[in-house]
């Protein structure tokens, strides 16, 4: 992941994401799964704990350290008891099968690479217990703002500095489900965020992903 780039806007993401953009999907995972111990793989600042505070174990990483310190913050005014870390998601820093779940909201598009994704994708199976699930959001190639570009973008956020760029691999369905499944995961669902109404899945903007560990 860009690091630098993160540190260098977490405050601005803290204030301008301050809720999740997922919240019917991660309300739906908090009720299907009841409790247990949660990690959150690229968690920023934290808002996606929201609806898993009062049942869950949580924990978080991040491999932005000032956004950590944002989560820690967001932790603090919505009194969430979380594990905060500064960590990177192709190296998680946990023995195996210790987590009963996993979230991962807009994370894994940030890794360059095929091989780093692989990887990445197999830390997050080594980590859960087996039959554990996950949900996984990542941006979909085939949304209508990137037709006319390749699978690897720069996409800018605004600052008081000035833009600072990001780095996305933008996912087909077909490609993300692939590399989980090599991964050792189930597919249980692959589908568009709750906002996309369109027949098609293909062209939604997110792609969402409730996997199995096999």
């Amino acid at each position: 992941m860009h690091v630098n780039s993160y540190d260098e806007i977490a405050e601005s993401w803290y204030r301008l994401r301050h809720w999740t953009r997922f919240k019917p999907e991660l309300d739906e995972m908090a009720s299907r799964w009841g409790s247990g111990k949660l990690l959150n793989v690229g968690c920023a600042h934290g808002p996606d704990f929201l609806p898993f505070k009062d049942q869950f174990e949580l924990w978080g990483l991040d491999s932005s350290g000032s956004m950590i310190n944002m989560a820690v913050k967001y932790a603090g005014k919505f009194n969430l008891d979380v594990k905060l870390l500064v960590a990177d998601a192709v190296g998680l820093p946990f023995k195996d099968s210790v987590f009963d779940y996993a979230i991962s909201v807009a994370a894994y598009h940030h890794i360059k690479g095929k091989k780093e994704q692989r990887i990445a994708f197999s830390e997050l199976r080594r980590v859960l217990k087996p039959s554990a699930e996950a949900f996984i959001t990542v941006w979909n190639r085939w949304q209508r703002e990137f037709w006319n570009k390749g699978k690897e973008v720069m996409v800018p956020w605004k600052t008081n500095a000035g833009e600072m760029m990001r780095y996305y691999y933008l996912f087909t369905y077909p490609e993300i489900e692939y590399q989980l499944k090599s991964a050792g995961f189930k597919v249980l669902k692959a589908y568009p965020e709750s906002g996309y109404k369109r027949k098609l899945k293909y062209f939604s903007r997110n792609i969402c992903l409730l996997v199995k560990a096999d």
